[in-house]
């Protein structure tokens, strides 16, 4: 029998949570603008999220007013910086 571990980002709201946290560690340039890789890659590397785990988080965090997508695709801008509810 072969055991599997429980997936910390399965759940949407806790990928877009490590989302923030991870968006509001990093110094924005421009306007505010955070690079997306720049939260891609420790989401998938360090903390060992999955592709379609981040992608969720991401859809979470737009739709809850989190954060905001730039129409490129390639900068996330935090909209809230206090307690995420």
């Amino acid at each position: 029998m072969k055991h599997v571990e429980a997936r910390p980002y399965a759940k949407p709201e806790a990928a877009a949570r490590q989302f923030v946290q991870l968006a509001a560690s990093i110094e924005p340039v421009q306007d505010g603008r955070i690079h997306i890789e720049k939260i891609n890659a420790p989401f998938l590397y360090t903390l060992k999220g999955s592709a379609s785990e981040f992608g969720d988080g991401l859809k979470f965090a737009i739709e809850r007013g989190w954060i905001e997508l730039h129409e490129s695709g390639t900068y996330v801008r935090l909209l809230s910086r206090g307690e995420i509810h």
